[in-house]
C-alpha cells in the first residue's frame, strides 16, 4: 500500500481557494469524497488527490512522495488568503469488505472499496489493489500518473476527478482545449499482456515505439499507447501485448 499523508486546509477560503486550483468541483465535498488534480498552468499534471470535508476543514490525501511539493505550491497560490495548510496527524485506512463508520465510497470506481481517516495506523484489508487497477485501467500516482503527462491521456474524466462546468482552474484552458477541439492519439489504455515485462517497459509496435508497459496483473496491463501505432500484437521485451477492445 504506498504511502499517503493527509493534510488540513482550514480557513473561511478554503473552499474558494481550492475551487480555483482543482480539476473538480469542491461543491461535491457536500456528498462524499472528491477525486482531483493539480496541474501547470501548461495543462501538465502535477498531483493527484483525495479531497474530505472535515467539519469547517477540507482533508487532502496525497501520495507521500509528492505531499512537500503540493504543501509548497499551495502555500505559493495561497498568498493572503485566510487559508491555514498544516498536517493532520490522520493516516488513511481503506479496503473492499464491510467499510466502518466513517468510511466514504472511494469516487474513481466501486470497485475501489472505500477509504477512511482516523489516527490508527495506515493499512488496508489486504485487496489485491493492482488487480482491480489494472481491470479497470485506473493509474497509481508515481507509476502511470507522472509529470509529464496530460490528465485526459490518463483517463481522468472516466474517474470522476474532472468537472468541465466548475469554471476556471490552474490549466484549465489547456484542458478543455483538448477536449473539445482535438482527438486524443494517446493515453492509457488496458492491454492483454502474454509474459510479463518490468514497469516502464517500452513497447513496440512494427519495428517503432508505441508507448510504454506499466502495472500487469492476471494477464492484464495498463499501457500508455500511441492509439495510431497500437494494432495486432506488440512487444514489450519479453511479453506480447494486445490492446484490449
Amino acid at each position: 500500500m504506498p504511502n499517503r499523508r493527509i493534510l488540513r486546509l482550514s480557513g473561511p477560503e478554503t473552499d474558494s481557494f481550492l475551487q480555483g486550483l482543482v480539476t473538480n468541483d469542491i461543491g461535491k465535498l457536500d456528498t462524499g469524497l472528491v477525486y482531483a488534480a493539480i496541474l501547470t498552468p501548461q495543462g501538465k499534471y502535477l498531483a493527484d488527490f483525495f479531497l474530505k470535508r472535515d467539519g469547517d476543514a477540507v482533508l487532502l490525501d496525497v501520495a507521500e512522495d509528492l505531499a512537500d511539493g503540493l504543501a509548497k505550491r499551495l502555500n505559493m497560490y495561497k498568498l493572503r488568503a485566510a487559508v491555514t495548510i498544516e498536517e493532520s496527524g490522520l493516516n488513511l485506512q481503506r479496503g473492499t469488505g464491510p467499510a466502518p463508520e466513517g468510511a466514504l465510497p472511494d469516487p474513481r470506481h466501486q470497485d475501489m472499496g472505500w477509504r477512511a481517516y482516523s489516527t490508527a495506523t495506515q493499512g488496508d484489508d489486504g485487496t489485491d489493489w493492482d488487480a482491480i487497477r489494472v481491470k479497470h485501467c485506473i493509474p497509481e500516482t508515481g507509476i502511470e500518473l507522472t509529470t509529464d503527462s496530460y490528465i485526459l491521456e490518463s483517463g481522468f474524466e472516466l474517474l470522476n476527478g474532472l468537472d468541465f462546468k466548475k469554471g476556471c482552474y490552474v490549466g484549465q484552458e489547456v484542458t478543455a482545449r483538448m477536449k473539445h477541439k482535438t482527438e486524443l492519439r494517446k493515453g492509457l489504455r488496458s492491454v492483454q499482456v502474454a509474459g510479463a515485462a518490468p514497469v516502464g517497459t517500452e513497447i513496440i509496435a512494427g519495428g517503432k515505439a508505441a508507448g510504454t508497459l506499466f502495472t500487469q496483473s492476471n494477464g492484464l496491463g495498463i499501457a500508455y499507447l500511441r492509439l495510431d501505432r497500437a494494432k495486432g500484437d506488440m512487444q514489450a521485451a519479453e511479453a506480447t501485448v494486445t490492446l484490449q477492445t
